[in-house]
């Protein structure tokens, strides 16, 4: 076991093709779980294990979900066997009392949300997996005071990791933008950066921002960084953002790190300014 206090991370993982990419956010991903301890185990939690509960992987070998349609077959093909640990799964939900997770040991199993972001940070998938259900039926508040109940994790030697997006709106997506966001989901991230970097006890309140309802048109992408908000207050800390951008005008790829300290912004020259509103669009056959 580690005797070192690991990080903790929530990384912005856009479209599941980021998988087999090199680009400007892939690599700090890659970068920043080059710089961080080996953890002895990954609990993930995942935009895309949205269910009515709160539960929790516990078995041997959890299966690879893709969970998404309409992406060219290497993607389908690709595979992330990474052991998971029936044994960790029953600390964790000791560790969270009085608040209760189940233990799923043949349900779920690794999803894109997950193996997307962990192919490129330890893509040996040598590192035990799990992961943690997100609650689709609890509050914002809900989900920051379990974030707090998982703080003593990093005490334990595992690496929490949240995954989704704090922009994500398929309705509004621009096929043609790669590196840019509307207006409005710059100004929501740059005011959850605002909160982030100084008092994350205070992101539950920005439901209230007049971007939030075009930013978080569902909450699922945006609850896995509530939960490391809630780490951060736990410990006392503020999160640091290592990558920042949008992409495709409805999603921006922000990811933060708590106790990580700090590391070069993946902004670089690339970075866009916002553009206006964007006429509505449907989404494309996809599950980003």
């Amino acid at each position: 076991m580690t005797t070192h206090r690991m990080p903790a991370a929530f990384i912005g993982h856009g479209s599941p093709m980021n998988t087999l990419e090199i680009n400007r956010f892939t690599s700090a991903w890659r970068d920043m779980a080059r710089r961080i301890p080996r953890p002895r185990a990954i609990l993930c939690i995942s935009a895309h294990w949205f269910i009515q509960g709160s539960a929790l992987t516990a078995m041997d070998k959890p299966r690879v979900i893709h969970d998404f349609f309409g992406f060219p077959r290497e993607l389908f093909e690709f595979d992330y066997p990474a052991p998971g640990s029936p044994e960790v799964a029953s600390e964790i939900a000791d560790v969270v009392q009085p608040a209760f997770v189940g233990l799923d040991e043949d349900s779920w199993g690794l999803d894109h949300g997950t193996w997307s972001v962990l192919a490129h940070m330890y893509p040996e998938a040598d590192v035990p997996v799990l992961q943690l259900s997100v609650h689709s039926g609890e509050p914002l508040q809900y989900h920051f005071e379990l974030g707090k109940r998982l703080a003593p994790l990093r005490e334990r030697g595992i690496f929490v990791l949240g995954s989704g997006n704090v922009v994500h709106n398929l309705r509004r997506l621009d096929w043609g933008l790669d590196d840019r966001a509307w207006d409005w989901g710059e100004r929501f991230d740059a005011e959850v950066r605002r909160i982030l970097t100084s008092d994350p006890a205070r992101l539950p309140s920005v439901q209230s921002h007049p971007d939030y309802g075009l930013s978080v048109p569902s909450p699922e992408h945006f609850l896995p960084l509530v939960y490391l908000a809630g780490m951060a207050h736990a410990s006392g800390e503020t999160l640091v953002p290592f990558a920042e951008g949008g992409t495709k005008g409805g999603i921006t790829m922000t990811s933060y790190a708590l106790g990580a300290g700090s590391s070069p912004h993946a902004t670089s020259g690339e970075r866009a300014g916002a553009l206006p509103d964007p006429a509505v669009v449907p989404p494309e056959q996809t599950n980003l």
